[in-house]
């Protein structure tokens, strides 16, 4: 590979506008994962969750952009294609709040179940609705902040996307200040640290849980939405590739705290842009030939795994994670 390609200004902002942008979509599953599991629920179907999210914002994108009012309002396809995809994810948690908190399911098998069903789901009704693979919808283009996007360098990194980057970025600061400055946030870390105790001061657990994790699912079906109906205007089977997966160990590496795990997205997000763009060099023919594909496509995930075995502990981990609640037991 040769570096003078690489280390430029050019390339550089370029590579940490695209990583911003690639981390929205885990940035959003991985907080909202944070809040389930300080409830002491861990959600390993956020694979499900996202995709389920994301199909449901495409389809309600599609059908208003192809309809009257969707040609008088262009904007509106956009938007309430990422409401559907909020919905979508949550209804995915409610199964999933029935299953776990309800009826006491083992929470490992049912989030499997989760992502087998959101997977196949999605598949089978974008079958039945679509019968190419050319369907796409209009997005959103970047919005420059005024002023700001004019700033060498740092400008065109973080003031030059599109309004639902910003928006994620502020959910997350949102996230935080429900957690750690509100009772709501207080309850549900202490449902999740000592369920018994916060019933015993009058907390409804089974509720608090069910909140929590309606909560999780709702930001990790907006990921997806803002995946397909924002970032790529389009949907295929399997379009997450594992970010559910990433987003559940990036909560480890995160310490439970919202913003740590924006920290670890952004991280991931940055490792894919990079194996985009020296795809894209090799394509070019710089270099060609002096880093394999395969393993370009993986850097992303073998990243974040070396990151989360180095910043796991143990200690970290709230004390009644996967332990469902059973009045009167200890």
């Amino acid at each position: 590979m040769q570096w003078e390609h690489i280390l430029t200004w050019t390339f550089l902002i370029a590579l940490i506008t695209a990583g911003i942008r690639l981390a929205i979509p885990v940035m959003l599953a991985t907080v909202g994962e944070v809040v389930t599991e300080r409830s002491g629920v861990v959600n390993l179907g956020l694979e499900g969750v996202m995709i389920s999210g994301g199909l449901a914002a495409f389809m309600t994108a599609y059908a208003i952009e192809h309809s009257a009012w969707g040609q008088a309002a262009p904007w509106a396809g956009t938007w309430l294609g990422l409401l559907a995809g909020i919905l979508g994810g949550m209804l995915l948690g409610l199964i999933l709040a029935l299953l776990c908190v309800t009826l006491r399911a083992d929470q490992v098998v049912s989030g499997v179940t989760l992502v087998l069903l959101g997977v196949g789901m999605t598949s089978y009704l974008y079958r039945q609705r679509f019968s190419s693979l050319t369907a796409r919808v209009a997005g959103l283009e970047p919005w420059p902040v005024p002023g700001l996007s004019s700033i060498p360098v740092i400008g065109p990194i973080l003031f030059n996307h599109d309004v639902m980057t910003y928006i994620s970025f502020a959910l997350v600061a949102v996230v935080w200040f429900l957690l750690y400055r509100t009772t709501w946030g207080q309850r549900i870390r202490a449902v999740g640290e000592h369920p018994a105790a916060a019933d015993t001061s009058g907390i409804n657990v089974n509720a608090t849980r069910y909140a929590a994790i309606l909560i999780g699912t709702g930001l990790a079906g907006l990921g997806g939405a803002v995946l397909t109906v924002v970032q790529l205007g389009l949907f295929r089977e399997g379009i997450t590739a594992g970010k559910g997966w990433i987003a559940v160990a990036l909560v480890i590496f995160a310490r439970w705290r919202p913003e740590l795990a924006l920290a670890g997205a952004l991280l991931f997000g940055l490792a894919d842009s990079l194996q985009y763009r020296i795809q894209a060099l090799d394509t070019a023919q710089v270099g060609a030939g002096a880093i394999p594909y395969e393993f370009l496509l993986m850097l992303p995930y073998v990243l974040t795994l070396i990151v989360l075995l180095a910043r796991v502990r143990k200690s970290d981990t709230p004390a009644a994670l996967g332990r469902p609640y059973v009045k009167g037991e200890r």
